[in-house]
């Protein structure tokens, strides 16, 4: 059986969709003859905790940890609140305070790639010291952070192991990138690391189609697009929510706001009483002052119900009661690559999902393959509204199903599958 050692970050306790990705590969990777061992820090600061993922590891697999020190936790001292913010990647660049500046100053241009970059040197010794000793046939890492990936490429180098290199989300070209106040010199130290870890790994693992035709004007050395995914559950069948819920589960920061979505909703509230009495918009986990505040503009803020961040079990449960599932991405040109992991997790509660986000998304090839709703451009008012209204119609009557198809593509052992070919061409490879 081969062995792949696999560098991460996220890893539970921690919660949230950055996890769940290589959680369930390593829950899978045995039944395709591949056993991993999971290399991640001993005591990281992680924005979100579900414990309860904990119970999802595998019990007989190998977990490696190492202390990490994160500046996160010396910047929490001046602003605990501001410092988890950033490092949940909340970035608001509007009416920002001197220290919020300052931090996103000193995180883009002092710690290049990422603030996790100080675990790279003691991560490449620690690992070097196990497997003088410990066999393994590739190194996979797996950002962002980014900075992981030059503990696999360091370990590439040096010990001449096959090395793949995943990218769950871009890297220059993130959302969020601009707004690091990065300056000249900095820009081009992340440009130049980027391309470095390109064109030094055996192959790249990419989520969507848009960053493999991104980096493949990079490099030369082969891509591969494996999605995120979900895994099959069996739960007991839920009764759906009795208003006409719009459920977003999940971060909702603010560039992601969606504010043609609340005019929208506004409007149809304004013409139609019962429609206001039937409406609930239902956010789960963390969401930004500006969105609120975008909601209590509107006159909104009595149909909605905020939830904090509830355990990923919990999250599910939410999914298959709602009428209707919310997935909200930033309106800008560098979004089109991005797939929420949630999206995956969607598809399996089988409820309409309404997906509004820049035109071109990978997100609507997704959606129109599986049949699971619609993909709406963040420019398309009236196509909203007349969406909506068509849902809200379908629920008076009863009728608020839909039949989804394709969806064992997206299965996380349909993917795992799909991952250890990768693995076994990358060892065999000359």
């Amino acid at each position: 059986m081969k062995k792949a050692l696999i560098i991460c970050y996220y890893w539970p306790p921690a919660g949230g969709p950055g996890v769940q990705r290589w959680l369930k590969f390593v829950s899978h990777l045995k039944s395709f003859n591949i056993t991993p061992v999971v290399y991640v820090p001993e005591n990281p600061s992680y924005p979100i905790i579900d414990k309860d993922l904990a119970a999802h590891i595998p019990a007989d697999i190998t977990v490696l940890k190492h202390p990490i020190k994160e500046p996160y936790k010396l910047a929490a001292l001046f602003s605990k609140k501001k410092t988890q913010q950033i490092s949940s990647g909340i970035i608001s660049t509007k009416k920002a305070s001197f220290f919020e500046k300052l931090l996103l100053f000193v995180r883009g241009n002092y710690f290049i790639p990422d603030a996790r970059v100080g675990w790279v040197t003691p991560s490449v010794v620690f690992l070097k010291q196990y497997l003088k000793t410990h066999d393994v046939d590739c190194i996979i890492s797996s950002g962002p952070p980014h900075s992981l990936h030059l503990i696999g490429m360091e370990l590439h180098n040096q010990l001449n192991l096959p090395w793949i290199a995943d990218f769950r989300d871009p890297w220059t070209t993130i959302h969020y990138h601009k707004s690091l106040r990065l300056t000249k010199a900095s820009a081009a130290r992340h440009k130049a690391l980027e391309s470095l870890v390109l064109n030094t790994a055996t192959h790249i693992l990419v989520t969507s189609p848009s960053t493999e035709k991104e980096f493949s004007l990079l490099t030369k050395k082969p891509i591969t697009v494996i999605t995120n995914g979900f895994e099959p559950l069996e739960l007991k069948p839920q009764a759906l929510d009795t208003k006409f819920s719009l459920a977003h589960i999940g971060s909702l920061l603010t560039k992601r706001n969606p504010i043609v979505l609340w005019e929208v909703l506004s409007e149809l509230v304004e013409e139609d009483p019962i429609f206001a009495q039937d409406l609930e918009i239902s956010l789960t986990g963390v969401v930004s002052n500006e969105v609120l505040k975008s909601i209590a503009l509107v006159g909104l803020t009595k149909n909605t119900i905020i939830n904090s961040y509830v355990p990923h079990n919990k999250a599910v449960m939410l999914q298959h009661k709602a009428q209707v599932l919310l997935l909200l991405e930033v309106d800008s040109e560098d979004t089109k690559a991005i797939i929420p992991g949630k999206l995956f997790e969607y598809l399996q509660a089988q409820r309409p999902i309404i997906a509004i986000g820049p035109k071109g998304s990978d997100i609507q090839d997704i959606i129109s393959t599986t049949a699971s709703g619609v993909f709406i451009a963040a420019n398309q008012k009236e196509e909203l509204k007349q969406q909506l209204l068509s849902y809200y119609n379908a629920y008076k009557n009863g009728t608020l199903f839909l039949k989804s198809k394709n969806l064992e593509l997206y299965t996380r052992k349909a993917l795992t599958q799909k991952l250890a070919t990768v693995i076994n061409t990358v060892i065999v490879s000359p």
